[in-house]
C-alpha cells in the first residue's frame, strides 16, 4: 500500500491561525527592514561594481583561500572574497574585490599610474588594470606561479543599472502574476497571489540581511525562482478552492477554504520536500560559488510554502467576504464532506 504523507481525512484549521501567522510575518518583515536600515544592505560586485579575477595555480604550489586573502589585505584590497573554483584537488580560485583602501600599496600604485592621465574613462580603465597588476604581482611573489584564467571589471554605473534592472524584473513579474491570476481565476484571487509572493521576497530578503548575506546576481536569480515556486504552490491551492466553492455553494467559506488547503496538503508537503532535498544537496555539495543561490532557495521554499497556506488563502477569504457574491459560499450553510481527494 502507498504511504500517505498526510493521512486521509486530515482537517487542520489553518485559517483559524491566520492572525498569528500575520503577526509572525509582520514581525519578520519589520525586523529585516530595521536591520537593513541600521546596518545597511551588503551588495556584491555585480551591483556595487568591482573586479573579478580567476587564477589557476601551478602544480605543487601550496595555496588556499586564507593565504590569498591575507596577501590581498596586506596590499590594501577592500573586502576581498576568495572562493575555490572547480574541484578540490585543483588550485583554481575566484577572487573578487570592490576597490582598494586609501593609502595602501595598491592605492599608491594606482595613483602613480594615473599621473598625467587625462579623461575619466581612461583613468577608470587604467585604475582597474593597475589593481589587477598589483594583485597578480603580490600573489605571484608571495604564493607562487599561476595562470590568469579570466578578468572581469564591473563599473559602478553598470552595477547600478544591473541593480535597477533586477528590481524592475521583480516588479514586472508581480504585475504579470496579477494579470494571469485575475484571468485564470477572478480579480479577487489575484491580490492574494501577488501579496504572497511579495511577502516571500520580503521575508527571504530580510532573513538574508540578518545573516549578513551579500546580494548579487545569484541572490536575484534565486529570488525570481522563489517567486515562481511560491506562485505554483498558491495556484494549486487556489484551483482546489475554486472547485470546492463551485461544489459547496451553501457551505461556510472559511470551512471551504480550510477543506481545500487540507486536500492539497499532501501535494504541498511532497513538492516542498523534494525541492528542499534538491536545493539542500546544492548547498551541501555544490561548492561556495553556488551556496548563496542554494541558501536563498532553502529559505524561500520554506517561506513560500507557509505563505500559500497562511497568507494567500486568508487574504482570499477576506476579499470574498467583503466583495464576493452575496449568494455565494460566504453564507453560512450545512457542513461539507471533508474527504480528502
Amino acid at each position: 500500500m502507498p504511504t500517505e504523507i498526510v493521512p486521509v481525512g486530515t482537517n487542520i484549521n489553518f485559517l483559524g491561525q491566520r492572525k498569528i501567522a500575520l503577526a509572525i510575518s509582520i514581525a519578520l518583515i519589520a525586523l529585516g527592514g530595521i536591520m537593513a536600515a541600521v546596518n545597511g544592505v551588503e551588495v556584491g560586485l555585480d551591483f556595487a561594481g568591482g573586479t573579478e579575477v580567476q587564477l589557476l595555480f601551478s602544480d605543487g604550489v601550496a595555496v588556499d583561500e586564507s593565504k590569498i586573502r591575507d596577501v590581498l589585505k596586506e596590499q590594501g584590497f577592500e573586502a576581498p572574497q576568495v572562493v575555490r573554483f572547480g574541484e578540490a584537488d585543483i588550485a583554481e580560485f575566484n577572487i573578487k574585490f570592490k576597490g582598494v583602501t586609501d593609502g595602501s600599496p595598491a592605492a599608491l600604485a594606482v595613483a602613480a599610474a594615473q599621473e598625467g592621465v587625462d579623461g575619466e574613462q581612461v583613468a577608470v580603465g587604467l585604475e582597474a588594470n593597475t589593481q589587477v597588476m598589483v594583485l597578480e604581482r603580490a600573489v605571484g611573489s608571495s604564493i607562487g606561479d599561476f595562470t590568469e584564467q579570466r578578468v572581469e571589471y564591473v563599473g559602478p554605473k553598470v552595477g547600478a543599472e544591473l541593480r535597477e534592472d533586477g528590481i524592475r524584473a521583480l516588479l514586472y513579474s508581480a504585475i504579470v502574476i496579477l494579470m494571469y491570476v485575475a484571468f485564470r481565476f477572478s480579480s479577487r484571487f489575484a491580490p492574494g497571489a501577488v501579496v504572497a509572493v511579495v511577502h516571500d521576497l520580503a521575508i527571504t530578503a530580510g532573513i538574508l540581511v540578518l545573516l549578513g548575506e551579500e546580494f548579487d546576481l545569484r541572490i536575484l536569480a534565486a529570488m525570481l525562482a522563489i517567486l515562481g515556486y511560491s506562485l505554483n504552490d498558491t495556484i494549486i491551492i487556489y484551483d482546489r478552492i475554486r472547485e470546492n466553492m463551485e461544489l459547496h455553494t451553501k457551505a461556510d467559506l472559511e470551512e471551504t477554504l480550510n477543506l481545500s488547503v487540507n486536500q492539497t496538503l499532501s501535494r504541498t508537503v511532497l513538492t516542498s520536500l523534494t525541492t528542499l532535498l534538491a536545493v539542500g544537496s546544492l548547498y551541501l555539495f555544490g561548492g561556495e560559488v553556488i551556496q548563496p543561490f542554494a541558501k536563498t532557495m532553502l529559505i524561500g521554499v520554506f517561506v513560500g510554502t507557509y505563505s500559500s497556506i497562511f497568507i494567500a488563502s486568508p487574504l482570499l477569504l477576506f476579499l470574498e467576504e467583503r466583495y464576493g457574491d452575496k449568494d455565494g459560499p460566504k453564507r453560512k450553510g450545512p457542513g461539507i464532506n471533508k474527504a480528502v481527494v
